[in-house]
């Protein structure tokens, strides 16, 4: 009997941190990506999660464009951004701090990395 109680309860605490770190991804996010040119490139997103899909925007000194394609599935996610008429595969992961998530960018077959910080 006290194994299936424990059982439950660590089962029910997985379900709720997994939840929450799913929700955590909401928000505002910035850092900056270093680009193989050698300029770094601020990088801002508002990030809207709704079950499995993710939206929102991505904000440059051009303006804001939308998140097109976005999914997330568990602490990984993905989404699609134009920039100047490209499109921009980002995928991702939220880290267990939940304050900052890795993001990898595939801009026209040159693959980038950079790490997102939860703007306070």
């Amino acid at each position: 009997m006290k194994t299936k109680i424990f059982t439950t309860i660590a089962l029910v605490c997985c379900f709720m941190v997994c939840f929450a770190v799913v929700a955590d991804l909401n928000g505002k996010w910035s850092g900056s990506l270093h680009a193989p040119d050698g300029n770094d490139y601020p990088l801002k997103y508002d990030f809207k999660v709704d079950g499995d899909k993710l939206t929102g925007t991505g904000e440059s000194p051009q303006g804001s464009t939308p998140i097109t394609d976005g999914k997330i599935n568990g602490t990984d996610f993905s989404f699609t951004i134009d920039v100047g008429g490209v499109a921009v595969k980002n995928t991702g992961k939220l880290y267990a701090e939940a304050d900052s998530c890795g993001l990898n960018i595939d801009y026209n077959g040159m693959l980038m990395h950079a790490t997102l910080k939860r703007d306070k």
